[in-house]
């Protein structure tokens, strides 16, 4: 037990806090206090001997101190505090993540893509991202479109269930060429869940931002990839951002599959994907 009323109370042994019960528990008379599961272990387990005096605690019979209304009160009002305050502490040491994205080892993102194939059904099929592996998820980037109005292109994100998969699609399809155009591709990063950053529980169950830290190695500031965007357009190859300024949360959240257009028509594309 804590020495003073204002510190933890915790048990000796196992270490951990005495609970309002156990608060007023005493099992030998010499005054050694430890919590009620403890005594159950030593006295089953263990010859059943004060770890104090080493007294029996068969040959005693336990003391318990009743614990006032107000006493009661007053450790909850401080669990609660403490609650408070360490939540606070955590809130405060994640706040530099909301500048941080992490490497996503199953997430391709793909430039150069003709805005013709920009369907959810043709990409997710066979001729194109499908047949390197199962996808779970598909976002389309239309807001990065190419520079060309005769040629336009848009970037996709593509979430594979299997990390092996995405780094097979990266190989085959970065630098190959699509209708005349040629294609990039890279792994994808994302941020820090919104909820995470602030300690609390995220309230949405199909969540594809992040809830735990990640690795270091994989960590990127967003002035990082803002470089590497310049340089994945150049042909040189770097991770990207998930989570790109240029599309809206709800995109990156929800995309929606696109069945409009060239592909409800029954237009199919001259071209395919290279083969793994």
């Amino acid at each position: 037990m804590s020495g003073s009323e204002t510190e933890d109370w915790e048990c000796p042994l196992c270490m951990e806090e005495l609970d309002i019960d156990d608060r007023g528990f005493f099992p030998c008379e010499c005054g050694y206090q430890i919590c009620r599961f403890c005594h159950n272990r030593l006295s089953e387990d263990y010859g059943g001997r004060c770890p104090a005096c080493r007294r029996l605690y068969s040959e005693q019979t336990p003391r318990w101190n009743p614990i006032s209304p107000a006493q009661v009160a007053k450790i909850k009002n401080e669990k609660r505090t403490k609650e408070r305050e360490r939540r606070e502490i955590e809130s405060n040491s994640r706040r530099h993540l909301a500048n941080v994205r992490v490497v996503q080892k199953n997430l391709v993102y793909v430039i150069g893509l003709p805005s013709n194939l920009a369907t959810e059904d043709i990409l997710r099929s066979h001729d194109y991202f499908g047949q390197f592996g199962r996808i779970s998820k598909i976002v389309i980037n239309r807001r990065q479109n190419g520079s060309s109005s005769h040629h336009p292109t848009v970037g996709v994100y593509v979430t594979f269930a299997v990390r092996d998969d995405a780094t097979r699609a990266i190989n085959a399809v970065d630098g190959s060429m699509l209708e005349s155009r040629v294609l990039r591709a890279t792994f994808g990063t994302t941020k820090y869940c919104s909820y995470y950053l602030r300690n609390i529980p995220c309230q949405n169950p199909g969540c594809m931002y992040l809830h735990e830290p990640g690795e270091e190695a994989d960590s990127f500031t967003k002035e990082d990839l803002a470089a590497n965007r310049a340089n994945l357009r150049e042909g040189r190859n770097g991770p990207f951002d998930h989570d790109d300024d240029s599309m809206s949360e709800d995109e990156v959240r929800s995309p929606q599959p696109c069945h409009a257009g060239r592909a409800a028509q029954g237009s199919r594309p001259h071209s395919t994907m290279p083969a793994a």
